[in-house]
C-alpha cells in the first residue's frame, strides 16, 4: 500500500513535491531501509521520472544514499534529525514513563495527534518477558487505539467527522469500530469516564488504556498496553489514577 494513501493523499493543501519526498523517505523506512527506484515508484504511486528527480535531490542533500547495487537507502543526514527530535521528548519524559512501568509492569507509551494519525513519540517497555512493543515514530489510525480516542475526546463532533471522512475507519481486527456513530458514542464514554480503552481493536489479544495530557497545547496521550489476559479490569482500575498523575507530570514536563 502506498504511504500516500495514509498521509499526503489525505491531507488537503500543502506542496505536492514535499509530500512526495516525505512519501519516499517513509516508504523506504517502512520497507526495511533499502528499495530500488522501481519499487519506490510503485509503492508511492509517484511516476518513475519524478521519483528519479526526487531521489537525486535527496541523495545530493544526504537524506538518501545509493548503494553499489543501485538500491536506495536512508541517508545518514537523517540521524542527527532523529536524535534532535528524540531529545525534545527529554529524559524527564522517560523517567515519568518508567515510573508508570514500575507501578504497573506494562509498557508505557506517549503519543500525539500528528495530522490525521497518532504518532508514538516515546516508550518504556514493560517488565515482563512477553510485552508490547510499538516502534517510536510509528503512525496509526486514531479510531482503533486508546490513545487516539483519548486525544480525540476533546475534539468537536464536526472535527471528528471530518477526520474520519478523510481517513475512513479501516478494520484491523474483528473488534475494530468501523461505524462513525458508534465511534462518536464511544468518545462520549471517554469524556464521561476520563480514560479510553482499546479492546483488541488495533491488534488481536492486546488491551490498552489511555488518558489525555491535560492542558497541553499539543494533543498528546499516555497509555499502557499489554496482553489481554494480564490487562485485567482490576489492573485497569489501579492504572487509571497512576496514568492521570503521570499525565499531569508529563504535561508540566513538556510544556
Amino acid at each position: 500500500m502506498a504511504p500516500r494513501s495514509e498521509s499526503s493523499g489525505d491531507t488537503p493543501g500543502g506542496v505536492q513535491s514535499v509530500h512526495r519526498a516525505l512519501d519516499v523517505l517513509e516508504v523506504v523506512a517502512a520497507r526495511g531501509g533499502t528499495l530500488t527506484i522501481g519499487e519506490i515508484a510503485a509503492l508511492t504511486g509517484i511516476p518513475l521520472p519524478t521519483a528519479h528527480r526526487l531521489l537525486r535531490t535527496l541523495v545530493d542533500r544526504g537524506y538518501m544514499r545509493q548503494a553499489p547495487d543501485r538500491r536506495y537507502a536512508l541517508g545518514f543526514r537523517l540521524v542527527p534529525l532523529g536524535a534532535s527530535a528524540s531529545s525534545m521528548v527529554g529524559a524527564g519524559t522517560e523517567r515519568v514513563l518508567a515510573r508508570v512501568v514500575d507501578a504497573l509492569g506494562e509498557t508505557a507509551n506517549l503519543a500525539m495527534l500528528d495530522g490525521d494519525r497518532v504518532a508514538y513519540v516515546a516508550q518504556v517497555p514493560g517488565r515482563h518477558s512477553m510485552r508490547m512493543f510499538t516502534e517510536v515514530g510509528r503512525r496509526v489510525h486514531p479510531h482503533c487505539t486508546a490513545v487516539g480516542k483519548a486525544v480525540l475526546s476533546v475534539a468537536t463532533e464536526d472535527e471528528v467527522r471530518a477526520l474520519l471522512a478523510r481517513t475512513g475507519l479501516p478494520r484491523h481486527t474483528s473488534s475494530t469500530i468501523t461505524d462513525v456513530e458508534e465511534f462518536l458514542a464511544q468518545l462520549d464514554e471517554v469524556r464521561e469516564r476520563g480514560y479510553a480503552l482499546d479492546e483488541g481493536e488495533q491488534e488481536v489479544g492486546v488491551r490498552c488504556l489511555a488518558v489525555r495530557l491535560p492542558g497541553s497545547a499539543v494533543q498528546m496521550g499516555l497509555s499502557i498496553s499489554g496482553p489481554a489476559p494480564r490487562m485485567t479490569d482490576e489492573l485497569l482500575a489501579e492504572a487509571v489514577p497512576i496514568l492521570r498523575s503521570a499525565a499531569q507530570d508529563l504535561a508540566a514536563t513538556i510544556a
